[in-house]
Formats: structure tokens, sequence, C-alpha cells
């Protein structure tokens, strides 16, 4: 029995070797070959071969679905003017009695968006026009002008920086969303919308607006026509 054990050994042995022998060359021609990808990224990236440009390029295809119509809305203003706006925000969240290298966003955003200025005449009635027994002169009462909800313009707005502490970058990594930007889109549409109520928009559209209503109603055969805001 005991010769018999001694003759199973080595055959034990050398199965065991054989083994390890594989799993070395495996690892090393997995090693030769990310060492060869490496090098040939870094080659196409700094030597620019001939049609070695686009092998490690991306490629971006379009797989959204088609737009589903919500909702349609009759609108019964006149747009009489509309505002083009830029602001720059920065935004800073920092968290209490931690570094901003540990916890803490610091977003500088361009934000580029307009404003449109309109009168609402779906609600003019009877009551809001007069006009005089020889049809040659009328007076129209309208609502003054309103200005509508800021639209961000995505083509012309842009992130110039975002700074991320250690635990927020770590939070990014399982997060759904990691780019969301909401806050910053929303404080930027506060900032222009604000800066639009302080312009003269409202005011140029209730002129553009009675420019309009005297050429429509002149070129009807009133001599002379008064729009009044209330």
């Amino acid at each position: 029995m005991r010769e018999q054990d001694a003759e199973s050994r080595p055959s034990t042995s050398r199965r065991t070797v054989g083994f390890a022998g594989l799993l070395r060359r495996w690892s090393g021609c997995a090693a030769v070959l990310l060492v060869l990808g490496v090098a040939l990224v870094v080659l196409g990236r700094l030597v620019q071969l001939p049609g070695w440009g686009d092998v490690f390029g991306t490629d971006t295809k379009d797989r959204s679905g088609p737009a589903l119509l919500k909702s349609i809305q009759d609108m019964h203003r006149y747009e009489g003017a509309v505002g083009n706006f830029q602001v720059v925000v920065d935004l800073e969240k920092d968290a209490r009695f931690l570094p901003s290298s540990i916890r803490g966003t610091r977003t500088l955003y361009v934000a580029s968006g307009s404003v449109r200025a309109y009168v609402d005449l779906g609600g003019i009635g009877q009551n809001s026009v007069s006009v005089n027994e020889d049809r040659t002169a009328a007076t129209l009462r309208l609502p003054h002008a309103r200005l509508a909800e800021p639209a961000l313009d995505p083509k012309r707005s842009y992130a110039v920086s975002k700074q991320r502490g250690l635990l927020d970058r770590l939070g990014d990594l399982f997060s759904d969303n990691p780019a969301d930007e909401r806050a910053v889109h929303v404080l930027a549409a506060d900032h222009i919308g604000a800066a639009a109520e302080e312009s003269d928009l409202a005011l140029r559209a209730e002129r553009n607006t009675t420019s309009m209503l005297q050429g429509l109603l002149r070129a009807l055969g009133f001599q002379q026509v008064t729009v009044t805001y209330i």
C-alpha cells in the first residue's frame, strides 16, 4: 500500500504543476493583450494613423420613440414682443461641518433663454369695443400685457464647470441621473424671469399690439382707433 501511495503522489503533483503552468500562460497572454490594446489606443491618439481614427471612437444612435401629443390648447393672444436673456448661474451647495472637498457641489452654468410678452385677446367682449355711429372711430379696451414662462434654450446653454466632493462623486456612481442639473435650470429660469419683469418687455408688447390693431382697423375703414389697457 505504501508503494502504491508513493507511486500516485508524483502524478498528482505533476497535474498540479501542469494546471498552475496553464494558468500562468493564460495570465501572461491576457497581460500581453491588455498592453497591446492600451498601446494601440495611445498610438492612435498620438500618431493619428490613417484609418485608425474611428476604431476606438464612439457611435451615437438615436433610439428615442416618437413624440406623443399630450394636449392642444387654443391660443387667443397676440405676442407683441420677445426678449432674449443670458445669465451666469453660480450654484453652490455645502454640507455643515464638512469641507467642500468631502461633501458639496458647485456648478457654474451659462443659461440662455427667452421670455415672450403677450396680450390676451380671448376675454374681449362687446363691452370692450366701442364704435361710433358712422363707424369711423373705434375704441378698444384690452388687458395689460403679460409675460410667459421663461424658456431655456439648450443649444445655447452649457455648464462651464462642476465641482463635486468625494461623497457626491461616490453617490453619482449609484445614481440613475448623475448629471442632474434641474436645480440649476430652475434657478436660471427664475433669474431670467426676474430680468424680464424689470425690463420694458411688457410695455413694448402693448405698443406693438396697439400698432397691429390700428393698422388692421384702419384697413377696414376706421379713421381713428384708440387702444387703452386696463
